[in-house]
């Protein structure tokens, strides 16, 4: 980052003339910031600069609360280079006076290398001291300003791609220009223009009756655009046996100058505000319309601190992202207050309702959870989830009210469960009663989706953990156990639906590991379900291991490692599989002369009936054939998807060129390890399942 020598700041001794207050009073108003206001400067380092030595483009961290600024020093002394370099300036230091250069805490900013002598600076924090916010409701824009914001809360919003009107927004987001850390954001802090505008619109949202507060946003746009150096014809052209993969990444977009033609996408989130109760900096999540976004300047006006460009790949790319942040004045109707915090805060909300139902206020609390259903939906993908969960557990407990309850609950994931909160959900199965909670499970996995290999990855590990769930919520009733067991044999569902279809077909390797790491789950489920006497799932998981087929048979295996020692809802997997593992340690071994392979079914075309011939045939270990490129890769394709134990390579000579197939020593090595492994797996279920021998 920097090499340069800082001398302790203990060892410094500053002493100011008193035109240095006049100094600091004209730095204040090139700032922007309010002539009531005062800048305060704490020396923070001493630091000489030798020759060769820099510091790269960075950002000043707030060392303080109140600073808003740095101030550098330049002493007098006699060097070239060393240049300090903002956004769009360039500063250098005198041989005989001081020089000073004041800027944001927000603007890069670097030192170029010392070219000969000696480079020396003082550095201050610029602190900032009094109300930058002092009331501006004298100022005539502030009556037009209200008068806006009360159009904007009554006007219905026009549909995207429609030219039907929605409801009005329920905020707005006007973003300032400067940019903010989390711990700088406050009122009194605010920067350049950005004081003016704050305290306009605080003065004109308390004349409209609305709330307003500070807010930090990420906003990302993507730009359609071009690099003016990148050749797109290139894309177009065809060459024998050339690899996509081989074309180079285009890259970042970080020291590049691209063409920005149309804007394309949008997006804004909130992520931390100033809580408007607690007037401390809060964690949320809040994304927002464009309708609800205004602005003075557009960001595209900024600078980015990312950006990432996509080149032109044939039949998409040519975009340019970008990443910003920008701080917001977030303002809603008063009335709105609860709703608006609720959704950058679902937490927050279901706290209060729960503490407000509790003081007695249950329909002032119900009231206040049905403002929430327009949005409440979205309260599955923010962050906590398992946290979230359970404080919605609690509120819907404390509202007394079966249909808010399942509001509340809707959204959330059944994986998100967890047994601390067992004694909740228990409650509410008693409250509620069967039907009820019936439901609940129902709507919980909706969201379950196939994902690599056609199963769901987000619930596997909550599968493992399921027995200790299901212990928890049936130890606390009847009514709970009930729902337990649905959640029992919804989880089962899920499983069994999206594993059985991928239990056909030959067991390579990488389903080998998928179906070893798909053990614990499975083994989870079982042993759930045989801790609830859920005979249906039981009878269900034993046929599903009953499956003809290596892959069923790794997946049962896999099950019962997973298990570890002998336990209830096990034995009839066990047996099955000590059964199977006998039939095939009895089959007849591999002569050593015999070189045929069964090609797995999937294909019928003609290269791959003479594939078939070939590996099937128990002398012929070789096959040449001279192929075009499109079949050469469908034969490559065939042996690589089954992994079987052939070389292929490609004889570039003539034309088309030649496609060499070898059958190599694998295929006898894996069958005697195969068989091995089968010994070992039939002592292992002899010792610790006890099958019989």
């Amino acid at each position: 980052m920097r090499d340069t020598w800082e001398i302790p700041k203990e060892l410094v001794r500053v002493e100011w003339t008193e035109a240095f207050t006049t100094v600091l009073d004209g730095m204040r108003a090139e700032l922007g910031l309010p002539p009531h206001c005062r800048l305060m400067p704490e020396l923070h380092s001493m630091l000489l600069y030798e020759t060769g030595q820099f510091f790269v483009p960075h950002q000043d961290p707030e060392k303080d609360d109140a600073m808003v600024a740095t101030l550098v020093v330049s002493l007098p002394s006699a060097h070239t280079g060393g240049e300090l370099v903002g956004r769009t300036k360039k500063y250098r230091g005198l041989k005989t006076a001081v020089s000073l250069v004041a800027f944001y805490s927000d603007c890069r900013h670097q030192v170029l290398p010392v070219k000969t002598g000696n480079r020396v600076t003082l550095t201050y924090n610029l602190l900032l001291t009094g109300d930058s916010q002092a009331a501006a409701a004298e100022n005539p824009l502030v009556s037009e300003l209200a008068a806006g914001l009360l159009t904007h809360f009554a006007t219905p919003v026009v549909l995207p791609y429609s030219s039907r009107r929605g409801e009005p927004p329920t905020r707005l987001a006007y973003l300032l220009d400067h940019e903010y850390t989390a711990r700088g954001l406050s009122w009194s802090r605010l920067k350049g223009s950005d004081t003016a505008r704050g305290a306009l619109l605080r003065a004109a949202a308390e004349r409209a009756g609305c709330e307003i507060t500070l807010a930090l946003a990420e906003i990302q746009e993507t730009w359609d655009a071009y690099d003016p150096d990148e050749d797109e014809d290139a894309w177009y052209g065809h060459h024998e046996d050339e690899d996509p993969d081989d074309y180079e990444n285009p890259g970042s977009a970080d020291d590049k100058q691209y063409v920005l033609q149309d804007l394309i996408e949008t997006s804004t989130t909130l992520a931390h505000w100033i809580g408007p109760e607690t007037g401390r900096l809060e964690d949320i999540s809040l994304d927002l319309s464009d309708a609800e976004v205004a602005s003075t300047t557009p960001t595209a006006d900024l600078t980015p601190y990312s950006s990432e460009y996509e080149g032109y790949m044939g039949n998409y790319g040519n975009t340019l992202d970008r990443w910003y942040r920008r701080a917001a004045l977030v303002i809603w109707p008063r009335g709105q207050g609860f709703a608006s915090r609720a959704e950058a805060s679902p937490g927050w909300a279901l706290d209060e309702l729960a503490t407000t139902a509790r003081a007695g206020k249950t329909g002032e609390a119900r009231e206040a959870a049905r403002s929430l259903e327009s949005f409440w939906h979205a309260a599955g993908r923010y962050p906590g989830q398992t946290e979230l969960v359970g404080k919605a557990l609690e509120a819907a407990r404390e509202l007394d009210d079966a249909q808010v309850a399942a509001m509340l609950l809707r959204p959330f994931a059944l994986e998100r469960l967890v047994p601390p909160h067992g004694p909740a959900f228990a409650a509410l199965a008693t409250h509620y009663g069967d039907t009820w909670t019936d439901g609940l499970p129902r709507h919980w996995t909706e969201g379950w989706r196939p994902g690599s290999y056609g199963l769901a990855q987000a619930p596997l590990e909550w599968f493992e953990d399921l027995p200790q769930l299901c212990a928890a919520l049936s130890a606390e009733g009847n009514a709970s156990t009930a729902a337990t067991r649905r959640i029992v044999e919804l989880s089962w569902t899920m499983f069994a639906g999206q594993v059985a279809p991928a239990l056909d077909g030959p067991l390579t390797s990488r389903r080998q590991a998928w179906l070893t790491a798909l053990g614990a789950p499975c083994s989870g489920i079982i042993a759930a379900a045989a801790g609830l006497g859920s005979t249906g799932v039981l009878a269900s998981a034993h046929k599903l291991a009953r499956t003809a087929g290596d892959r069923a048979h790794a997946l049962a295996m896999a099950t019962l490692r997973a298990a570890g020692t002998r336990q209830r809802g096990f034995d009839e997997l066990a047996l099955y599989c000590a059964d199977r593992i006998r039939t095939l340690l009895a089959q007849p071994q591999r002569p050593p002369g015999d070189w045929s392979i069964e090609l797995p079914t999937g294909c019928a075309c003609e290269l791959c009936e003479t594939l078939g011939t070939f590996l099937r045939d128990p002398e012929r270990r070789a096959l040449d054939r001279p192929l075009a490129k499109d079949m050469r890769r469908h034969v490559h394709a065939r042996i690589d998807e089954a992994e079987l134990p052939v070389h292929h390579e490609t004889r570039r000579q003539g034309r088309p060129y030649t496609l060499v197939l070898t059958k190599t020593e694998a295929l006898f090595e894996r069958e005697r390890l195969a068989r091995e492994r089968h010994q070992a797996d039939l002592a292992w279920l002899t010792h610790e399942w006890k099958v019989s021998t």
